[in-house]
């Protein structure tokens, strides 16, 4: 059954005519929604990167923050948008910039629990640079909390990854924090 055929089932069991004239084509453009909120799937952390690293000598935190993410909880399939904070202490190589920001996205596009996309994105700044530590921060609002359950507004979620220097060093962090706040 294609992604398509589910989505009319999808409609049938919400009690919907998906052949009235406003769902005649929604099953298909459903699909292909899901396709592209799910793109991440088909996307390869080397094709990313593409070599884009660069000699550099600076030992100091490379930052790129509020970087927009938009994903889908695993839990209900609703979204989940916030932004991302990655920052990395190079060792000899730094990334190019365009390139944390894709990291960022080929993994939200994913079925996923902020929790998990954290460490994801942590793992692979660190995989790829190579770097002496790697911190990644994420703030979101979920709408499976917003939109049903509790129903609470004004709710976000933070969570955060700290690796190597990141984790262990107490001022780095803390130079980290403060330069995303």
């Amino acid at each position: 059954m294609s992604l398509e055929e589910h989505y009319t089932a999808i409609l049938q069991q919400l009690g919907e005519d998906p052949s009235r004239e406003g769902l005649r084509d929604t099953p298909l453009r459903a699909a292909k929604a899901m396709q592209y909120l799910c793109r991440g799937y088909g996307q390869d952390l080397d094709e990313i990167v593409n070599g884009a690293l660069f000699s550099s000598d600076t030992k100091e935190i490379v930052l790129v923050k509020n970087i927009e993410l938009y994903s889908l909880c695993e839990h209900h399939m609703l979204p989940f948008i916030g932004k991302a904070h990655v920052g990395y202490l190079p060792n000899g190589k730094v990334l190019g910039l365009s390139k944390v920001a894709r990291i960022v996205d080929m993994y939200a596009r994913r079925l996923q629990i902020q929790e998990n996309l954290s460490r994801q994105i942590a793992e692979a700044v660190l995989q790829v640079t190579g770097a002496a530590g790697v911190a990644v921060v994420i703030e979101a609002q979920h709408m499976c909390m917003m939109m049903r359950g509790v129903e609470k507004q004004n709710s976000s979620m933070v969570t955060s990854v700290m690796l190597g220097e990141f984790h262990q060093n107490a001022a780095t962090r803390a130079e980290f924090l403060n330069l995303i706040r």
